[in-house]
Order: structure tokens, then sequence, then C-alpha cells
């Protein structure tokens, strides 16, 4: 009975003891990201798998990891009179077009930055000839094992299912939150019981909608039914059971009564627990709900609130993120003779976008405030440089002394 499930469901999804022990590290298919899973105390195993079948979870990581896979990334060197120059040499290609012959930038970062968010730490096996960093390769199925000198050595599963170990300066490790021991937390392991909840929501609501929604109900009848009677009664409700069969009309004979039982999935509450249940998912990802599409109650998808939810998360869910990457890839990655003067800068300013009225005032007054020229201001909008006195700053005067009137200041 749909009540029955539904207040089935919704014992699960109050219960919060922890379930059973066992997180390893889950393997979807030929990738891994988080292993066996643990089983949540709604009754669903959890695995970084099965999490990303929830449509809530695979936005949150999709949004977080396509954003920062999609930011414009340089390598830097900082001058002594302050400046900086984007460096053109093999470190600043690696990093910013092509870590490995099978990737972009784009590709790497992106799988990255979903790795850390799904099981706290991402991993890429350095590519060397020599000393010279010639490649970053990701590493899948890795297991760290801590050393006495606080670092790591890392086993990491091959194709043909050995194992081979790997040392700390032949792996690059990017940590997530939390990883006050060398590690980062996992959203997945920690939220297995959110997770669980979700997938018993999905679970219950499927059930109800595989029923097409009907409402349950009983047959009636003064007579009883012998065993073979039953069976055939049963072959014949399930001509019209399934939400392909609703609608069709049921003939009743030999006395029998149904009597359905208004009963559906609004009243069983499952709507309501499928809403929390997003809510409770982009909470684990640090992603507001309106990100994914989902909208509260008399929130719109559009307008100025929802302008300054996306610079909160922006500022407080995408910038730790690129501040992590920036400073893995300053201890690790840089050479220890350009620390200091070199490092990697995502542009946060690809994140900012405009509509043309705003864009168009705000480079209006970066030039005539006099700081960005005119052709700084045409590469925002991808037109040509136009060089000469368009390189030039210029700033409007409002007032200026008479006896300059007419002239060239």
């Amino acid at each position: 009975m749909i009540r029955a499930l539904a207040k089935s469901t919704a014992r699960k999804l109050m219960q919060l003891a922890v379930g059973e022990s066992g997180w390893l590290t889950l393997s979807g298919g030929n990738t891994p990201f988080l292993g066996g899973g643990a089983v949540s105390a709604a009754g669903p195993r959890v695995s970084g798998e099965a999490a990303l079948k929830l449509s809530a979870a695979w936005g949150c990581v999709t949004r977080n990891a396509q954003v920062i896979g999609s930011l414009p990334v340089g390598l830097y060197e900082k001058q002594t009179d302050g400046s900086r120059v984007r460096l053109d040499n093999e470190l600043s290609r690696i990093l910013t077009a092509a870590p490995n012959p099978g990737q972009t930038a784009l590709e790497f970062w992106e799988g990255m930055a979903a790795q850390v968010q799904m099981q706290g730490n991402a991993y890429a096996e350095r590519l060397t000839i020599g000393r010279r960093l010639v490649g970053l390769r990701p590493l899948f199925g890795v297991v760290p094992e801590p050393r006495s000198d606080g670092r790591f050595n890392y086993s990491v599963l091959n194709a043909d299912g050995r194992r081979r170990r790997l040392r700390p300066d032949e792996v690059f490790h990017l940590r997530g939150f939390g990883a006050g021991d060398g590690l980062g937390l996992s959203a997945i392991k920690y939220g297995v019981n959110s997770f669980g909840a979700a997938l018993a929501a999905d679970e219950a609501a499927g059930s109800v909608f595989g029923g097409g929604l009907m409402a349950s109900g009983i047959l009636k009848s003064e007579q009883t039914l012998t065993p073979d009677q039953r069976k055939a009664l049963g072959g014949i409700l399930d001509q019209y059971t399934g939400s392909r069969r609703a609608g069709k009309i049921m003939t009743l004979e030999a006395g029998l009564e149904f009597q359905p039982l208004q009963i559906n999935a609004e009243d069983a509450q499952l709507l309501e627990t499928r809403r929390f249940q997003v809510e409770d998912v982009c909470r684990w990802f640090g992603v507001p709900p309106i990100i994914i599409g989902h909208a509260g109650q008399g929130q719109t998808m559009w307008g100025t609130g929802v302008e300054a939810i996306m610079l909160a998360w922006l500022t407080t869910g995408i910038n730790p993120q690129l501040r992590r990457i920036e400073a893995r890839v300053l201890r690790d990655l840089i050479p220890a003779e350009k620390r200091g003067r070199w490092y990697l800068e995502f542009n946060r300013e690809a994140m900012l976008q405009m509509d043309s009225k705003a864009k168009a005032d705000f480079l209006s007054k970066m030039v005539s405030g006099g700081i960005m020229s005119s052709d700084e201001a045409r590469e925002k909008l991808n037109l040509e440089r136009r060089g000469g006195a368009a390189d030039d700053l210029r700033a409007q005067v409002a007032t200026a002394p008479i006896e300059t009137l007419g002239k060239e200041i």
C-alpha cells in the first residue's frame, strides 16, 4: 500500500544512526571514485557511483567542476616593479593547455575538481624526463600510504589489475576541505545518511510512479475464493497495473466490488521529502539550490536576489577551491628556485558576467577614469586592438583651470 510504503520510508528518513562501516574506495567502471561505499541509515548502500545517480548530486558536482575547468588560467612571473608577465614555457603549457596527450587543460582541471568533491582528494602522476616535468596524467584507484615524514606513498591500481607504488615526488596530490592529516574529507563518506535518504526517497517515488500514481484499493466479495480463483484474479488485476495502463476500465463480476483508497504521492509527502533532499544534497557540496535549477518556494530563477546568490557561491564555494589548486601547484609543481616569483592564477573575473548595459557602463567608467585603456576595454568585448592612442590611458576632466581651455593638456 502506498501509505505503508510512505510511512516506512519516512521512518527510515528520520533515522540518524550510522549504518554499517566498511568504507572502501568506490569503483565506477574503469574510473574509481569511491569504492564499495557504506550502508546508510535509510537502507541504500551509498557510494560515489550511487550518489551521482541523484540529479541533485550530479548537478552540484558538474556545476562546480565545469566552472573551475572553464576558467582562464595562466602562469605568471612577478617583476621587480610590481607588474607581472605571463609565461609561455613548458610548465605553462602543461598547466594551461595540454597536461597530457589525451586531455585539454579544461578536461584535466574539471576532472581533478570532480574527484576532490567526490572523494576529497585527486591524484595525477607527474610525467618526467630526468628532473623535468613533461606532463600530468590522472590516477584512479589510489590508496595513500602515510610515511613517517608526514608525506605519502601512493598505491595505484593499473589497468591490468595490478598495483604499483609511487613516491611522493611522483604524484601531484590535490587535497580538498579538511586536509588536517594530509588528506581531504569526502562529502559522500560523511554525508552517507543524507545521500542514502535521498536514494530511499527516489526508490519510494519510483514505486509510486511505477503504479501510475493510481490509488491503491481493495476488492470486496461476500464469497470465499479458492486458491485457483485468487491466482486467476491476480492475473486479471495485472492487466490494470502500471502507468501505461492508467485509465483502463475494469469489469468486475461474481459480486466483486472495488473500494479505492484515495492516496496520492503528495498526500504521502513524497514531494516534500524529495524537495528537502535536493536542498540537503546541495549543502554537502556547498552549492545553492538555485544553481542546479531548484528554486525555493516564492523564489524565482531570475532577478537581483539570484545574482547575489551567484556572487556568494562564487566567493564562498568556487574561490576556495581555486585557491587550493593554486597553492598546491605553487607547492608541488613550480621549481623551488622559482617559488615566490612564479605562480598560477585562475581568472576570477571570467565568472562575473554582466548584461550589455551593465558591461557598457562598467567599461566606460574604467576608461574615463584612467584605469583601463580603450584597447583593453575592446579586449573585454573580444574586439581587435586598434593600437596607437587607443592604448593610452585617458581620464575625463570635469573641471580645469580657465587658462587651459581650448588648449591640449
